[in-house]
């Protein structure tokens, strides 16, 4: 067994920190607190820092004091009375407070004084002396002596420093009654200057406040009155006169302002520290987390689906894993939770959230691709949340496959396996053929043994919400992962702005659940909105609770996002708008802008699509996100699309529309895209963008003609003779005249003969006769070429 370094540092008392900077000194090989040592390490370093707490600790208890017991010294020249004269003397001054006398016993009856303090030690020592002749001391008593009353307190021997206290009940009742003495009444006595404690917050209602003193709200008032003060029933007073009255009744009163807590104040009740729900004597074994991470394709859900002898890849729409799926299996009678994350570019906060909840990262690496993009950014998701990971090398009896290649790569990466002389667990698999997948739970078990993962069941739970969505009939739900406590059906639930009264919980396949332990992936149904995915959830004592943390959530919430950071005046005014400035807001407000309403199945497609918009760059057209929520496209939707002044498109991403929404999108002109695979929708969108900008006009050259003689035609007009040398001439197509290498006309070609024919088109090696609009100044030798404009699509 080993010993994880943060439990060894609280264990001594070191800083955690301290304690790994002295390990790695020392030669271990440690990484982070979380790392372990092994344990007779463990205890030679509990040995050596308990001999040195030892040995630098001055010794500052007091002397013993010895339990011998001594007699009460009497003072030089004190007159012993005789027990009648005490009698006589108690009698006459039962209910006064008189000065101190030394009592003395009878003359048969030896005198004995309790035990000396032992605390504390500067109380002056009791010595021993002997009685006055007149009273020789006989043999000692069969019972002890009766105990001391009011009349003879001042003759016990000296306290403790400090406050005196009352005498407890208990300890009166314990004590002998003697015959002068009244046991029953010293009790009853001592009862009465015992003070019952109250405690009352700011600002004290004489109604409340005389229901906690036990009076009717007219005889409080009463009491006011008399005081001077006139107040009604729901009226305040103020602290110091509530501290007045309380005082009267026998009460005494602690005030508790808002916003404070009742162990601020010091009280003379003895405080009881509350151990943490992290304290190891509470912590149980639990179910390692695992999380499934890998480039795309490479197998990860084909290996969860042999694990768990299902088939979740034909569920899911292009073949590839578009959400968080959580599942728990029993391997060797032990229970392991697992997280199919996807590989996609699109879903990186959806992979950090899932490294983020999880013990152990299974890397998938595919043995015919090796190392990718997106196995690099897992593998760097599981460094950062500092993961356990273990390789799973797939498709091994694939063609092509090269485990050396990728254990190579591998070692290159800072984790290398243990055949290679490395610390990470590599074990090759084929998913598809279900090879060595006993072995890969194997490890993960055993690793989970050597982590020593423990959580508390019986606390309040808590956890991670791994994806939320809308489900019809159910409302909004989520899915989640239990990290400490139970999680049981009624429990109030708060999550951001999201609360819930948990209607019932369900697992993985459907079937509900009564409750759920630690490591337990469980929906949950009853929320009152969508939960972010990646957001913590905690248990309140009820609903009304949670319901209100989570208004006073989102009132935050909204405050930061009203608020706008002003930039700060300069001391010379403010600043001058520079000619750049000018020129950079009119390219703005010269710049398109494709407007989206974003609408998905669940919160993490609805983030990972936001995202990838996002990172759309464009110099031309920018992308403005109206709005975004999980769910059906809905008539709500359409109605905010076609309120805006600016043409709006709805994009849903693997949802359906919602009745009479299609008729009334297409009544308020709004366009509606949907696909079920992300990569093909983000690819809608770029088209979408590149309509937005105005086409390209490319020129292409049909055909050129020469002028080879000008003809008159009518009054005043001419006509060029040519030949087609290039090409074909079209009528009605725009042309150029060029003379001399220079271009002199440009226009349509609204005249185009073959001899006395119109004609539509002259192919190369044929005369015609050209006349362009408006113009007839031709000469022999000019160049006409013919033009078609073509309009080609913009690219972002």
């Amino acid at each position: 067994m080993s010993v994880r370094i943060h439990q060894l540092a609280k264990k001594i008392g070191m800083e955690n920190k301290e304690l790994l900077k002295l390990l790695i000194s020392r030669g271990y090989e440690v990484k982070s607190v979380s790392s372990t040592i092994d344990n007779i390490s463990a205890e030679s370093l509990v040995e050596e820092f308990s001999a040195k707490v030892s040995e630098g600790s001055p010794s500052d208890s007091p002397e013993p004091v010895s339990k011998k017991t001594t007699a009460p010294a009497f003072p030089a020249g004190a007159i012993v009375k005789s027990a009648e004269d005490i009698k006589r003397e108690r009698e006459t001054t039962a209910d006064k407070e008189v000065s101190p006398k030394v009592p003395v016993e009878p003359k048969s009856e030896a005198v004995k004084a309790p035990p000396a303090p032992k605390t504390p030690p500067s109380a002056p020592a009791v010595t021993k002396t002997s009685p006055a002749p007149a009273a020789p001391l006989a043999k000692k008593p069969s019972s002890p002596p009766a105990p001391p009353t009011r009349a003879n307190a001042g003759t016990m021997p000296p306290q403790p420093s400090g406050p005196p206290k009352p005498p407890s009940a208990s300890a009166n009742a314990n004590a002998p009654k003697s015959e002068e003495t009244g046991g029953a009444t010293t009790e009853d006595e001592s009862a009465k200057t015992e003070k019952r404690i109250i405690s009352a917050k700011t600002p004290i209602v004489v109604r409340d406040f005389a229901s906690e003193i036990g009076l009717k709200p007219f005889k409080l008032i009463s009491e006011l009155m008399e005081m001077g003060i006139f107040a009604s029933m729901n009226q305040t007073i103020e602290e110091t006169v509530a501290q007045q009255i309380a005082d009267r009744h026998g009460f005494t009163l602690e005030i508790h302002h808002r916003g404070e807590t009742q162990g601020d104040k010091s009280t003379e009740k003895k405080k009881v520290e509350k151990v943490p729900d992290d304290d190891p004597r509470f912590l149980k074994p639990r179910p390692p987390i695992v999380c499934i991470l890998g480039h795309v394709d490479h197998g990860k859900t084909t290996l969860l689906d042999a694990i768990r002898n299902a088939d979740v890849t034909a569920n899911e729409a292009g073949g590839i894993t578009q959400h968080i799926g959580a599942y728990q299996i029993e391997h060797n009678e032990r229970k392991i939770t697992f997280l199919d994350t996807p590989g996609h570019a699109a879903f990186s906060k959806m992979r950090a959230r899932g490294t983020n909840v999880t013990d152990i990262a299974v890397l998938v690496i595919a043995a015919d691709d090796s190392f990718k993009p997106q196995t690099e950014e897992a593998l760097r998701f599981a460094k950062e949340a500092n993961n356990s990971i273990i390789v799973a090398i797939n498709k091994i009896d694939s063609k092509g496959a090269n485990v050396d290649r990728v254990k190579q790569e591998m070692q290159a990466k800072g984790i290398a396996p243990e055949d290679w002389g490395g610390e990470t667990i590599a074990v090759e698999v084929s998913a598809l053929k279900k090879t060595n997948i006993n072995e890969l739970l194997n490890m993960i078990l055993l690793q989970s043994e050597i982590l020593e993962i423990k959580a508390n069941p019986d606390c309040s739970s808590s956890g991670t919400v791994i994806e939320s969505q809308i489900e019809e009939g159910r409302g909004a739900t989520a899915s989640v992962i239990v990290e400490r406590g139970t999680l049981k059906k009624g429990d109030a639930l708060i999550c951001g702005e999201a609360y819930c009264k948990v209607k019932s919980l369900m697992d993985e396949n459907g079937r509900l659940l009564k409750e759920a332990g630690p490591a337990t992936p469980v929906k949950i149904i009853g929320w009152s909105e969508v939960p972010a995915s990646g957001e913590k959830f905690s248990t309140l004592k009820n609903e009304k609770a949670a319901k209100k943390f989570a208004a006073e959530v989102a009132d935050k919430r909204k405050k930061e996002d009203n608020t706008t950071p002003t930039s700060k005046p300069s001391s010379k005014g403010a600043r001058k708008v520079s000619v750049e400035d000018l020129f950079a807001a009119i390219a703005r407000q010269k710049k398109k802008c494709l407007n989206l309403i974003v609408k998905s199945d669940v919160h993490g497609s609805t983030e990972a699509l936001t995202n990838s918009l996002e990172e759309i760059k464009s110099d031309k057209v920018d992308i403005r996100i109206i709005s975004k929520g999980v769910g059906h496209i809905s008539k709500s939707d359409v109605d905010i699309a076609s309120a805006s002044e600016e043409d709006v498109t709805i994009l849903g991403f693997n949802v359906r529309l919602d009745n009479g929404v299609q008729s009334q999108a297409k009544h308020n002109d709004v366009r509606i895209i949907q696909h079920e695979i992300i990569y093909e929708l983000i690819d809608q969108v770029k088209e979408c963008m590149a309509e937005l900008l105005d086409p390209e006009l490319k020129e292409k050259k049909l055909g050129v003609a020469e002028v080879r003689q000008v003809f008159g035609v009518g009054k005043n007009r001419k006509v060029a003779g040519c030949m087609v040398v290039e090409g074909t001439i079209n009528r009605m197509r725009k042309a150029r005249l060029v003379r001399g290498g220079k271009i002199i006309r440009e226009g349509k070609i609204d005249t185009l003969k073959r001899f006395k024919d119109d004609v539509k088109e002259v192919r190369a090696g044929f005369e015609c006769g050209i006349n362009i609009d408006g113009y007839d100044d031709y000469r022999e030798g000019d160049s006409i070429e013919c033009i078609e404009v073509e309009k080609v699509r913009a690219v972002l």
